[in-house]
């Protein structure tokens, strides 16, 4: 029969556990400084799943024209928009854990996308397109675009379900999402190119992202340049 001392300290550990598993849950990103609510998307279009499939390529030049706060909120609700009253989002995700967070950097700032609400949270109030092209090996389509879509992962939200087998997840997650933004690009007339080479830690702390935000693609879109 066990003591009560045993029984305090099976107490106890059950105690810090519960905390050690409470703890994975990741930090949201820097607190409100402006929230900016998106036009609600467009679920009809006129272009063809088809159409938009022959028509993708990887866009690398762009016109010095801005996007618009519709064409923004349209790219971001079709990589990770909610599409369902349950919850579920416009790519599929392992386990429906959704680990991928979504930023996009415009010429007058620093974003982070919030699915739920399908609004804008500006984190800085700077453009650091400069900040992606040093740190993405100065490739200039990320200097050029008008728009830099960053995918980043919180890899303990897949972990704590499927292990080992959770990087492999991520990974193929955040390849469906980010083909249905340049799919979506396509739809809109504007072209895209996925970027993976980049030096991936100075870029989630040149952005100042939460530590366990793991930098994965960088997406710039625009108008592409005759």
């Amino acid at each position: 029969m066990l003591s009560v001392q045993h029984m305090l300290r099976a107490a106890l550990s059950l105690l810090l556990l519960g905390t050690a598993c409470r703890a994975v849950v990741p930090a949201v990103p820097s607190a409100p400084q402006e929230l900016l609510e998106l036009p609600p998307p467009d679920t009809t279009g006129e272009t063809t799943l088809a159409v938009a499939i022959a028509a993708r390529r990887s866009v690398r030049t762009f016109t010095p024209q801005t996007l618009s706060m519709a064409e923004v909120g349209q790219l971001l609700w079709s990589a990770q928009g909610i599409t369902d009253p349950a919850g579920l989002r416009a790519a599929p995700s392992a386990g429906a854990l959704y680990p991928l967070e979504l930023y996009v950097i415009l010429p007058d700032g620093l974003y982070h996308y919030e699915p739920a609400e399908h609004r804008l949270n500006l984190l800085a109030d700077e453009d650091l397109r400069e900040v992606v092209f040093e740190m993405g090996l100065r490739q200039q389509a990320l200097r050029e675009a008008p728009a830099v879509f960053v995918f980043t992962a919180v890899y303990a939200r897949t972990a704590d379900r499927y292990g080992e087998r959770a990087a492999r997840y991520v990974h193929m997650e955040v390849g469906h999402a980010a083909q249905n933004l340049a799919l979506q690009a396509v739809a809109l007339g504007l072209g895209s190119v996925p970027i993976g080479a980049m030096r991936d830690e100075q870029v989630r702390v040149q952005l100042g992202l939460p530590e366990d935000h793991a930098p994965l693609y960088l997406v710039p879109v625009g108008h592409p340049r005759d």
